[in-house]
């Protein structure tokens, strides 16, 4: 087996035992994005100096016995939203093409006090606006499963580096399933954790009461790992929970006798491609065998999840977003006549399309007049859609089903139809709106052989009772052993 195959735990054991060092293991990865990256796209940066400098670090540390961390040493990418100090953070913008962070994350401090390697930063959808990483201003992420397909978004190049073998695991950012969809189209294990358990100061905001920071790896062991990492508590985040972090490998046990489990007849419904509702029943199956008792049950307030989720997060997204007017804040527009005629150029010039729709319709349900009729109204069926999953946790213990309608499709073929594009959310955003924990693992292939993702949603703050149904759904089948031809 080569390198880049190996899981997290794995390698550990590898650099444990002397077999791989640090910087032969940096330099390994590094060696294979120089490679493969022009072909899958999936880096904006790659921070070769910075990783080598770390892997050399790093291995002192762990010959001198200070280090023992499971992550100590193993490679990773983040994506280019999050803010890395003296490395670019672009979040795929023109707008914020040459922003160096003076600061780290949070989540980027833990890990590197784990003794993580960063390879670099990787591609997104534009302010993580998009379900399928073509909004990028630089480039398209192609799925290392089929190069004619998208990676999915908005973390996609966070999920196609992982199938790539371009890093051990990723982070992401998960707005309305920006982790959960691209790990479901990549074949890899996507976590959005309950909204606060990860610390978002130096995550760039698109709708601060969706965002939330997750984990894209291998598998589930690999992504509790992650997570013991950079949960937990941060004073720097208003929003982060208090709540003591438990050691969530202690999840990974593989039983789910008794477990309660409730598959809403709506994400299952005929719109869904058969292939994946097939993949999603067998999956249930699978669950039935091993002792657990499934039970269909109906969530009616599906039909309103996607209008209530857009208008949320776009009225969050155009607040967020008016500090980008060249003056405080990224490109500037060269010339100008006046300050009114800089203003509109800088953000004009700097933003996308995806990014002005939204920030139109952002503000547009956001204005006078309107305010009561959309965004009000809009809290309102975020409160219900909140109350019938918690009214669904007080019977079941988690809730399965599809992550995305649809396999990966081709390249350009929804980027000119947005309403399209944003009902690829339809299974991810209400575990957003209410605030849940939910995982993306591989449950099938398609007949084109491109990968089908489950998603086992879970009540807040029980990331251990999704872990351990995840856990078990792995042990008992092949689906994440299968690996995308790469031709090398």
């Amino acid at each position: 087996m080569k390198l880049h195959e190996y899981t997290i735990s794995q390698l550990h054991e590898l650099i444990r035992k002397r077999e791989v060092s640090v910087p032969e293991l940096a330099r390994y990865m590094l060696n294979r994005i120089e490679k493969l990256d022009s072909k899958f796209e999936c880096y904006i940066t790659v921070t070769e100096k910075q990783a080598m400098e770390q892997a050399e670090s790093v291995q002192k540390m762990i010959d001198e016995g200070s280090l023992n961390s499971p992550l100590a040493g193993i490679p990773m990418g983040i994506k280019d939203n999050i803010c890395t100090k003296g490395i670019l953070t672009t979040c795929a913008s023109r707008m914020l093409s040459n922003f160096v962070p003076p600061y780290d994350a949070t989540v980027v401090k833990r890990l590197y006090s784990n003794g993580a390697i960063l390879l670099g930063k990787l591609n997104m959808d534009e302010f993580a606006m998009g379900s399928s990483t073509e909004s990028s201003y630089f480039k398209k992420t192609k799925n290392p499963w089929n190069t004619e397909r998208v990676p999915g978004g908005s973390s996609g190049g966070s999920a196609a580096a992982v199938a790539a073998g371009e890093a051990i695991y990723t982070l992401g950012s998960d707005t309305g399933g920006s982790i959960r969809q691209p790990a479901s189209f990549c074949g890899c294990v996507g976590l959005k954790p309950t909204y606060g358990l990860v610390s978002r100061f130096g995550l760039v905001a698109y709708a601060s009461s969706f965002d939330q920071i997750g984990p894209l790896t291998k598998t589930v062991t690999d992504c509790a790992l992650v997570l013991n990492a950079i949960a937990g508590h941060d004073p720097m985040d208003l929003t982060s929970s208090r709540r003591e972090r438990p050691d969530y490998t202690k999840a990974l046990v593989n039983d789910v006798k008794g477990m309660k489990i409730g598959v809403p007849r709506e994400f299952i419904a005929d719109s869904v491609q058969r292939e994946v509702r097939d993949a999603v029943l067998n999956a249930v199956k699978v669950f039935s065998n091993l002792g657990a008792e499934c039970e269909e049950i109906s969530i009616p307030i599906m039909d309103y999840v996607v209008p209530t989720y857009y208008i949320i997060a776009l009225a969050e997204a155009s607040s967020n977003l008016a500090r980008y007017d060249g003056v405080k804040f990224g490109y500037r527009a060269a010339n100008p006549k006046d300050m009114l005629d800089f203003c509109m150029r800088s953000r004009s010039e700097g933003f996308g399309t995806e990014v002005k729709r939204r920030i139109l319709l952002g503000t547009y349900a956001l204005s006078s007049g309107y305010y009561d009729a959309y965004y009000k109204k809009a809290l309102k069926a975020r409160t219900i859609i909140t109350r019938e999953f918690n009214k669904a946790f007080e019977k079941y213990d988690i809730i399965i089903g599809p992550v995305s309608p649809t396999t990966a499709y081709k390249i350009g073929e929804k980027i000119n139809n947005p309403v399209q594009m944003y009902m690829e959310d339809v299974f991810t955003a209400p575990v957003n709106i209410a605030g849940l924990p939910a995982i993306s693992i591989p449950c099938g292939f398609d007949q084109q052989s491109l990968p089908i993702g489950l998603q086992i949603i879970g009540k807040r703050f029980d990331e251990p009772t999704i872990i351990r149904a995840a856990y078990t759904f792995e042990q008992n089948t092949d689906f994440h052993k299968a690996k995308p031809k790469i031709d090398e």
